[in-house]
């Protein structure tokens, strides 16, 4: 079974999609692909489903939702000429729950993660070449949002959450790999479109800072960082962290050739530059 979540949903056995189009089966198929491989508990799932007051039919609906998506699996496994297996293998009754066994298939998320930790463990051993070479093959994986045509509860939402955090820390790291390479300029697009995304996001604008003033562009790298003063004092009533006011000041007497002093560093040892996300 192969299973991909970060984008669209998509769910293969045998190359055939299993993927129903009722919301609530579409859902229940998204959490157990979300922990693939391991067991999901009948309350996690009606919680998913019905939030914290669901109705006395819950569980009976469940079922039929679980016999709906193995009538999906059922299908793909004929199509391709699988008998040694039934859906019940593949989506699995398991005590307290309901598995989804991925067997010898692929898990987009599990790719991104295994890729984006490679990358931090280069970055650690300061080879930028292959740090971001490793993060950006990571990032490729990520198609659109995770899950975005997904009706999620709280339980997904949550795992979307993480997900979206995990892409943040990566893309901050292979950011700060191409920089300590000196793509200062190839990054400014891509720069410029994420301060406006991640409008509170420290790092980001950091980022940004540096990449203007090594092209060249001082009093913009400046204007960075009062529009971001402007924002976190409006909104939050909190002044930038003094990493970011250290690059500001560095900038200010144009020596700012490298990140200052404890900018690259991050606890977990993945040398993210200090953040603040909101």
């Amino acid at each position: 079974m192969d299973i991909e979540v970060l984008g669209a949903l998509s769910v293969r056995e045998n190359g055939v999609s299993v993927v129903p189009t009722a919301p609530k089966p579409r859902q229940v198929l998204a959490l157990l692909a979300l922990n693939a491989g391991q067991i999901v508990p009948v309350p996690a799932l009606v919680e998913e489903l019905w939030g914290v007051v669901p109705p006395r039919s819950a569980r009976t609906t469940l079922q039929t939702y679980v016999l709906q998506l193995r009538e999906l699996i059922g299908g793909a496994l004929a199509h391709g000429g699988d008998e040694q297996h039934t859906a019940k293998d593949v989506l699995a009754t398991v005590p307290g729950g309901y598995r989804l066994v991925v067997r010898s298939g692929r898990v987009d998320y599990r790719e991104f993660e295994r890729g984006a930790a490679a990358g931090y463990r280069a970055m650690d051993a300061e080879d930028y070449t292959g740090a971001a070479q490793l993060l950006a093959d990571a990032l490729s994986l990520w198609k659109g949002p995770a899950l975005a045509d997904v009706q999620a509860g709280t339980r997904t939402e949550m795992e979307v959450r993480r997900l979206e955090e995990a892409r943040l820390c990566a893309l901050d790291q292979r950011i700060e790999a191409d920089l300590r390479l000196g793509r200062h300029r190839e990054l400014l697009p891509e720069l410029t479109v994420m301060v406006n995304q991640y409008r509170m996001h420290e790092s980001v604008h950091g980022q940004f800072m540096l990449a203007l003033h090594r092209s060249g562009r001082r009093s913009e790298a400046l204007d960075v960082y009062q529009r971001l003063r402007a924002t976190l004092v409006s909104e939050l009533g909190l002044e930038p962290s003094e990493a970011l006011s250290r690059l500001q000041r560095s900038i200010l007497m144009a020596r700012a050739e490298t990140p200052p002093a404890g900018a690259g560093t991050s606890d977990a040892g993945e040398r993210r530059l200090v953040a603040r996300t909101h």
